[in-house]
Parts: C-alpha cells; structure tokens; sequence
C-alpha cells in the first residue's frame, strides 16, 4: 500500500467512562432528579435555558477534572505511524488532549459554544463556562454547541464518508444502540476487518471480518493498537 493505513474509530461514552465521567446510561439517565430530556432537548432549553446551562456548565468542569487514559493515549499514538480518524459520540475533548489529530464530534463539543441566531458561529470557551446574558456577535445568547435529543445530526454524512474509506475499522465504548452513529458500520466495506472492544458483546451481527474483544477500552485498544502496529512492521 503506498499511502498510509487509515483507520477509522468509532468512540463512544465507554471510553471517556474510564477516565472518571459518568454516562447517562450509567446512572438511570438522570441528573440532580431530572430525566436528561428534562435538560437535553430543545423543548428544555426553551422551558428553562438557566438549568440547561447550569448541567452543562456542570458537565464541563467534570471534563476539565479528568486525563485522556490509556485508550485515548494509544489511539494517539497509533495516528503516529498511521492515518487515524476518530468519529466520536462524546462532546468532551479527551481524544485532543491525548493528541490525536482528526476527529469529528458526531454530538457536539461540550468545551464550545455557539450562537442560538446563526448556529455557524461557535466560539471556544476556554476555561469558562456559559451564563445567562452571554451573546454572541449577533447580539444573541450563546448555548452549548451540543446535538440535544431531537435534534438533526449535521456530521453523519461526513463520517458515513469517513467510515467507507476504513482500511481497518474500529469501534469502542459504545453499544451500537445509538443511531444515527450505529449505521456507521453499515457503510464500511466487506473487506475491512472491524475490532469491536467492549466488555459487554452487542447483540449487533455481523460477518467473518468482525472480532469482539470483550475488554475495558483501557485494556483492549492497546492490544488492537500493538496488533495494527505488527501488521504496519511485517
């Protein structure tokens, strides 16, 4: 092969699970009491942005708290020898600190913002978090830049684009329950081998090119990072 092997990783919640941030499936889907509809969707938004922005805000400052692990680190690494693209589910910024360098955000990015007038205008937040009276250049107030339930996906089909040009496909920390990210895999040719790690085996099925390795992601990238690396060095 004369141009790099890409390989193609679908994250999702697992991953950033083992760095310490707590899922919405992991804890009955509720926050401080609330349904995470209640705090998650448009309709909430318009019902009560102030509490919206506060489990926001809360949700970032538990981002801020915690490290990439050793599943972040490793796919990093690998984009060292490899052409690596990560579309991930999780809106924090884990894969960019471990240092990996192409990664599209399926749901958003938590440590951003945008504008609810023009939702191209999106800003950095830094260190800081969002509060009533915060605007944009247009003069409206800023929102998390996150895809709320009911929301379109703007950035499916680019991945979709993504995913069909795998030479090797990888999926970690998500069930494969969640669409429109599951149908990923359906877009992968039948030729490219995909490594599901998971300590918990999907009930998706699949063909002879699909391996399950049912470990932590912590446990089980570093091996499929050492196995690709074998195959790059033979």
């Amino acid at each position: 092969m004369d141009r790099p092997l890409h390989i193609v990783v679908l994250s999702g919640a697992g991953i950033s699970a083992e760095s310490g941030l707590p899922t919405f499936r992991g804890n009955g889907g509720l926050w401080e009491g609330h349904s995470v509809y209640e705090v998650a969707t448009p309709e909430a938004w318009e019902r009560d942005p102030e509490m919206v922005l506060r489990f926001y805000n809360m949700r970032r400052q538990g981002v801020r708290r915690v490290k990439p692990n050793a599943a972040h680190l490793a796919l990093a690494e690998l984009d060292k020898r490899c052409s690596v693209s990560i579309i991930t589910q999780n809106v924090d910024d884990l894969h960019e600190r471990a240092g990996s360098n192409d990664i599209l955000h399926l749901h958003g990015e938590i440590m951003k913002a945008r504008s609810t007038a023009d939702a191209s205008l999106v800003i950095d937040l830094n260190k800081n978090d969002i509060k009533i009276g915060d605007q944009c250049e247009l003069g409206s107030q800023l929102r998390p830049h996150i895809v709320w339930f009911g929301e379109d996906v703007p950035m499916i089909g680019r991945a979709a684009e993504i995913a069909a040009m795998a030479d090797v496909f990888i999926v970690v920390g998500t069930s494969l329950a969640v669409y429109p990210a599951a149908g990923l895999l359906q877009v992968v040719p039948d030729s490219v081998p995909i490594y599901i790690v998971n300590p918990e085996q999907s009930g998706y099925q699949f063909g002879p090119n699909v391996r399950f390795i049912e470990k932590t992601a912590c446990e089980g990238i570093p091996e499929v990072v050492a196995e690709i690396r074998s195959m790059i060095d033979t």
